[in-house]
């Protein structure tokens, strides 16, 4: 009786499966996604990183949404913080206090969202510089940096948003802060800030349509742009590193299931576990020690987030200065530090996949991921990007700076002055000098092999160190490099002053690269195994 109903059931359940593949290909598509391969090395969970920290933030967020109350409306605490009884608050601000003391586990799951938000920002950036350094950007995978890109971007007014919430003081006076960045837009800057906080500052809309943004518009961009960024990935095949057998023709790795979602299922939960960790011991955003936002009242020492700091570095970096144009008053501080500069750092990003393609013309399909000692130009671009933002981050704390060092205030937002121009710059050059040091280096292990610590004497006396070819995988990684060629002018054609600015800029982006020894039968080899891949193969 037991094996004719087993029997019937998995012919029942086959029967199903049969009709729903007719119907639906999935068995098929299915068996492909499984199998797909994708490449074992450590950079690529950045990436796996984000997405998991994701869903952490949506599993907390869910359940505080149950307690949150966004009210701007004033109420008495009569709870169980006492510092706070009696005091009067915003109904937002009331029921934070209350997930934090009243509710079980409320704070556990505050902090570990907090921690959560602030993991995703940092494993976006990272994995961003990652794919930024190795050239991952490049043909086909331009829509995919962009849609990266507007995830970041989303990221951080997420971020804001929930950040702002709460209603105490610290937020409190980001907001206020915020409404200077929109006050400051010439013309309608006024319109503007009337349109997003529903009249005068604070005014009573801007919690619940805070709260709007925050858990169903951005969250459903988020999810949206996330899905869409996966989906490429599996469509166009993930990069790869050079190595024994990789070519712009295949994907070495492990298949997608077994071997791959063990992995990175065991990194959610490792994930999941230092974020809930963190948000057992390690104390964040405690605002009942804030206190409620007051118009009349600003914390000491307030410093936002670290993904907002440069914000904030840069307005204390830019002098205070207006101008008076037909009636209208331009401030340019908060206008150029607040306004301008990020929309230029935001058009930078969405833009640099273009800019290098002009630099080059190279339309090919790009696979292998680049070392960053191979694109110099690229990787100290990238430094000094990053040496720009440490410098805002710097002075975005440096009245706490200069209070621990006993400094002026004054004579330390000076220096950041000369700071903010001066380090990019030297960043750049180190970066680059450093870039071909290390392909020099490659390059002389390539012609004399590696030190083998053994120590022989001649019969003359003479003193030698014995060598040992470079191993085979390490070689290979070497010379298994495709380098961009600058442009040149033809002597014959005339050039445009368009023309002669892409050539002279792409002598300068791509000169002093290092030769690498090879024999033409090794030359050949590396141009197949780093050919596009949308051109015939040539067999020798």
């Amino acid at each position: 009786m037991k094996k004719r109903l087993e029997r019937k059931v998995g012919a029942a359940a086959e029967q199903t499966a049969v009709a729903l593949d007719r119907r639906i290909p999935l068995m098929k598509a299915g068996k492909e996604l499984l199998r797909k391969a994708f490449p074992d090395h450590w950079s690529f969970l950045l990436g796996e990183l984000a997405l998991y920290s994701f869903v952490v933030l949506l599993i907390t967020g869910v359940f505080l949404t149950f307690f949150f109350h966004p009210g701007a409306a004033k109420t008495v605490y009569h709870g169980s913080y006492l510092p706070l009884r009696g005091v009067r608050m915003s109904e937002a601000y009331k029921s934070t206090v209350d997930i934090s003391f009243d509710i079980r586990g409320g704070l556990l799951i505050r902090q570990v969202h907090h921690w959560a938000a602030l993991l995703f920002l940092a494993s976006i950036s990272i994995h961003l510089l990652r794919i930024f350094f190795t050239g991952a950007f490049r043909r086909p995978r331009e829509i995919n940096w962009m849609i990266g890109v507007t995830l970041f971007l989303l990221a951080l007014l997420e971020g804001f948003a929930g950040y702002s919430l709460p209603d105490d003081l610290l937020s409190g006076t980001g907001l206020r802060t915020a409404q200077g960045f929109i006050l400051s837009v010439p013309l309608v800057g006024t319109y503007l800030s009337f349109f997003v906080f529903g009249g005068m500052f604070p005014g009573t809309e801007i919690i619940p349509r805070l709260y709007v943004t925050h858990i169903l518009l951005i969250p459903g961009l988020l999810a949206a742009l996330i899905s869409a960024h996966l989906g490429l990935v599996v469509y166009l095949k993930h990069t790869q590193w050079a190595g024994r057998g990789a070519t712009g023709r295949n994907v070495l790795g492990k298949p997608l299931f077994p071997q791959y979602t063990g992995k990175s299922v065991g990194l959610f939960f490792a994930v999941f576990g230092v974020l809930a960790l963190m948000g057992g011991i390690a104390q964040i955003n405690p605002i009942f020690e804030y206190g409620p936002y007051r118009a009349d009242q600003v914390s000491t020492d307030a410093q936002p987030d670290w993904y907002m700091g440069f914000l904030e570095g840069a307005l204390r970096l830019m002098p205070g200065a207006e101008t008076r144009v037909w009636g209208h008053t331009v401030s340019w501080n908060p206008l150029l530090p607040a306004v301008v500069l990020p929309m230029l750092f935001f058009l930078a990003l969405y833009a640099y996949p273009v800019f290098e393609r002009w630099l080059t013309g190279d339309l090919g399909e790009h696979h292998l991921a680049d070392r960053p000692r191979n694109q110099p130009a690229r990787t100290a671009l990238g430094a000094a990007a990053i040496t720009w933002y440490l410098v805002l981050l710097a002075d975005g704390g440096q009245d706490v700076l200069a209070y621990v060092f006993h400094l002026s205030v004054n004579d330390l937002n000076w220096f950041m002055r000369v700071c903010f121009f001066v380090l990019p710059a030297v960043a750049f050059w180190i970066t680059r000098r450093a870039c071909l040091a290390l392909q020099a280096h490659e390059r002389e292990l390539l012609e004399e092999g590696t030190e083998t610590g053994f120590i022989s004497q001649s019969v003359e006396g003479g003193y030698g160190e014995a060598h040992q070819p470079l191993p085979s995988e390490k070689a290979y990684v070497v010379m298994a490099r495709r380098l961009p060629q600058p442009l040149k002018l033809s002597p014959d054609a005339p050039a445009s002053r368009r023309r002669r600015l892409r050539a002279t800029l792409s002598a300068w982006y791509f000169r002093d690269l290092v030769e690498m020894p090879s024999t033409p039968v090794q030359r050949r080899k590396v141009a197949a195994l780093t050919a596009d891949p949308t051109q015939p193969e040539h067999q020798d």
